[in-house]
């Protein structure tokens, strides 16, 4: 919403847990930042979501960090309650809430918006179909490489750094397979759109290229970004597809397609634009023909060879552009959140299954509520 400087600014508020935040928490907080001129984003503390719904995979710090990167959020408010209250809202000058067109649930069963709903202070987003921190989780336990862009078939194999044998224990003989069905997200060239900048490069702008799986995005890759923005006026973003992660990774690498994890780094505040699909060995083409490019980043760890041997980044270390960044994200790797969820598996695999169980209560609340809508003809 583009804002009247004659009228006060319409301050919005979302809340959530913003667990291993992915490009359907991204998109309701653009929808919610469309709405108004200033979102505050409220997220629950690691203590409030175990007691409403179960353990989360990322830590509280990771989680403020993931949602303070994104591009449509203006201010992050941390510890906020699970249940929305009016307090919290006239505190930080509030005009109303936006959540997705679905309900959510306390411990105690009620509806964690009610009191908003009842003021008047409420409005829905459209949520993304076909994404969910649940649905992630169940991508992982399960193995499959079902979500990958022309994948066809359901494949087991061992994960890159993770223990085969705590997954097979995980896996087998547990009733996480009957609640982690893989979702397909099917984007669109519109849903693109939506999630770019938009922005070319200005005469004289020095661009930054990095590349990468970008998997699960998380704060590692956020704080790369930062720090490879700053080399720079334009970062440029290099996505691989899914063939050559998986070529690279092995496993059931990437996560998340290509789709997906494109939508994932276009949401982050520091990304200007994005290559889809671009080659594992840099290129003169991609050094050139894009935009010229002026510094290549990668960060300070190992990096594997591509599939014939050859290092990926020699051109750009020929030409002397090369650049690595350290930062104090590199442990956190999509590798080690996996290992989050198989060291804790039992506790993962009841955490699924209250999730489905409170699912279920959740969408008869919600077909309730429609019915009494269509009665009152709102």
């Amino acid at each position: 919403m583009a804002q009247d400087n004659t009228r006060k600014p319409v301050r919005v508020w979302v809340d959530g847990c913003f667990d291993m935040m992915h490009f359907g928490h991204a998109n309701a907080l653009r929808q919610a930042r469309a709405m108004g001129d200033y979102l505050v984003v409220g997220v629950h503390s690691d203590a409030e979501v175990e007691q409403n719904k179960g353990p989360c995979v990322m830590k509280e710090d990771e989680r403020y960090a993931a949602v303070a990167g994104c591009k449509w959020v203006d201010e992050v408010v941390r510890d906020a309650p699970y249940v929305t209250t009016m307090e919290m809202l006239d505190t930080y000058n509030i005009d109303f809430v936006v959540h997705g067109d679905d309900i959510t649930t306390a411990a105690d069963g009620s509806d964690c918006y009610q009191m908003v709903k009842d003021a008047g202070r409420y409005r829905e987003c459209r949520r993304t179909v076909g994404v969910s921190t649940t649905e992630l989780v169940g991508r992982m336990l399960l193995l499959t490489r079902d979500h990958h862009i022309r994948g066809s078939r359901s494949v087991r194999s061992p994960i890159q750094g993770v223990d085969a044998a705590a997954v097979a224990d995980f896996s087998q003989g547990s009733p996480a397979g009957v609640l982690t069905g893989i979702a397909h997200y099917l984007s669109t060239s519109k849903k693109i759109v939506q999630f770019s900048s938009g922005r070319e490069p200005a005469a004289g702008d020095r661009v930054v290229y990095v590349d990468g799986a970008f998997d699960l995005f998380h704060t590692g890759h956020i704080e790369f970004l930062r720090r490879a923005r700053e080399l720079g006026d334009y970062l440029l973003v290099g996505v691989h597809d899914d063939q050559t992660v998986n070529a690279v990774k092995g496993g059931n690498f990437p996560v998340m397609n290509l789709q997906e994890r494109v939508l994932g780094v276009l949401q982050c505040r520091y990304v200007d634009e994005v290559v889809i699909g671009a080659p594992y060995s840099i290129t003169k083409d991609v050094l050139e023909d894009v935009y010229h490019v002026d510094a290549v980043a990668h960060g300070a760890s190992d990096q594997p060879l591509d599939i014939d041997g050859k290092d990926p980044y020699a051109l750009p270390k020929e030409r002397g552009i090369y650049h690595e960044v350290d930062h104090p994200g590199l442990d956190l790797t999509t590798s080690a959140i996996i290992n989050r969820i198989i060291d804790n598996r039992h506790v993962y695999i009841e955490r699924q299954a209250r999730k489905a169980k409170k699912a279920v209560s959740e969408a008869e609340a919600e077909q309730r509520e429609k019915e009494v809508r269509a009665a009152l003809h709102i």
